[in-house]
């Protein structure tokens, strides 16, 4: 039965070298590519056919999406605030859901497997909570480190506990994504190699397995999108408010 890591490999598609430099297009980039132009040309069908007042199923399916992020938004950012973020917010949700659901269909790549994407996202949200923090309250930003009501004589301590639940912030939220996906689609190839390793008759039964669990990762893939969102707007949401 064939490894079922090798879904998780990256290799070239397209070799690019310039001046000893790999700028090989890969099946991740393309990965990304695709869902990129899936979020992209959903919208653009929606905006083609015009907004109306009894919406159709696209128009529908947009606005109680856009609607439901808004909500997020409102309620960890801030109403006012979150008017600024909530394009960044959605852009967020809408790219990792597609690539999500991208990577579920056989013979292409699911980008948020490899912690290095997730890390890469993580790591620019807490870059830009830290920007967002000092742009709005200066220095003042610092006393985040410091919960209200801890006694003088405990701040030597809470301050290095609080920087290192900062730092684990990123960590935590792209290690959550990565691990998810991979797991799923790790069970999945497992119970595919056991189906068409098995017998005809005892094939169906892991076959009937992968069915379930795919199932389940369309709900994953949903789900996970959503936890990085709202995490996202609570970390922004702390910053702003210096919870």
């Amino acid at each position: 039965m064939e490894s079922p890591l090798h879904h998780f490999e990256v290799h070239p598609v397209i070799p690019i070298h310039v001046m000893g430099v790999d700028l090989s297009i890969n099946n991740a980039v393309l990965a990304m590519w695709v869902g990129l132009a899936v979020v992209f040309f959903f919208f653009i069908v929606v905006v083609k056919n015009g907004v109306k007042t009894i919406p159709g199923k696209l128009q529908s399916v947009a606005e109680i999406s856009l609607l439901f992020i808004r909500n997020l938004v409102d309620e960890f950012i801030g109403k006012e605030e979150g008017k600024k973020y909530f394009p960044f917010v959605a852009s967020l949700f809408f790219f990792i859901l597609a690539c999500n659901l991208v990577g579920l269909i056989p013979g292409s790549y699911t980008i948020t497997s490899q912690l290095v994407v997730t890390g890469a996202f993580a790591f620019g949200i807490f870059i830009l909570t830290l920007i967002i923090g000092f742009a709005k309250h200066g220095a003042h930003f610092l006393s985040i480190l410091v919960p209200p009501g801890v006694p003088k004589i405990m701040i030597p301590l809470m301050i290095p506990i609080e920087i290192i639940s900062m730092v684990a912030r990123p960590i935590s939220l792209s290690v959550r994504l990565f691990a998810n996906m991979t797991a799923g689609h790790t069970v999945l190839a497992v119970l595919f190699g056991l189906a068409m390793s098995a017998s005809v008759f005892l094939g169906w039964l892991p076959f009937g397995f992968t069915v379930v669990i795919n199932g389940l990762e369309i709900a994953i893939a949903f789900i996970q999108a959503y936890i990085f969102t709202t995490l996202t707007c609570v970390y922004i949401g702390d910053v702003i408010k210096l919870h």
